[in-house]
């Protein structure tokens, strides 16, 4: 018996559209509204769109049991990595002013220039951009809801991809 009503398939092309909804708000708060992403933001595009990928391939190749549960263990480790992140923001965010280094150079210019280990370092240290709150909804920041998403999308790859009861 299994709490999935909709099936793998559906379940996981319903997650990969919760994350090509979540990646459009994305791209429309900032060339609509004009917020730039900062590193950890573009990082935490990154982690939804890994997330939306393996639900897509999880939707395509509709698996038996074990093969579901194999997605479902990559859709955690995606899920927790962009958690990760998100929960690295939002830590950012909570530092009081001041305590966070000023901006440097933007993720573009560091990735030209450093190697990429060096340029992750200098991203989850912080910067003065990560650390400024310009959109809020119900008083919580972005990367907030950025992480509320990530643990629903987790729970719900684990209700589509991780049956009660072996079928093969």
């Amino acid at each position: 018996m299994s709490i999935n009503p909709f099936g793998h398939r559906l379940g996981n092309a319903i997650g990969a559209l919760v994350c090509a909804a979540l990646i459009a708000y994305a791209l429309y708060t900032q060339r609509v509204l004009g917020l730039d992403p900062c590193p950890l933001c573009i990082f935490q595009r990154v982690a939804v769109i890994a997330v939306g990928v393996i639900f897509v391939i999880a939707a395509i190749h509709n698996p038996a049991t074990r093969g579901s549960r194999v997605y479902g263990v990559l859709l955690l480790i995606a899920v927790a990595a962009g958690a990760a992140v998100s929960g690295r923001h939002v830590w950012i965010q909570a530092q009081p002013a001041g305590s966070v280094p000023s901006c440097g150079a933007g993720l573009d210019y560091m990735l030209d220039i450093m190697p990429l280990m060096d340029v992750i370092k200098k991203v989850f240290t912080g910067s003065g951009e990560c650390s400024h709150v310009d959109w809020t909804l119900l008083g919580l920041s972005m990367p907030w809801w950025v992480l509320f998403s990530f643990f629903a999308l987790g729970a719900w790859a684990l209700i589509v991809n991780w049956p009660s009861k072996a079928k093969s």
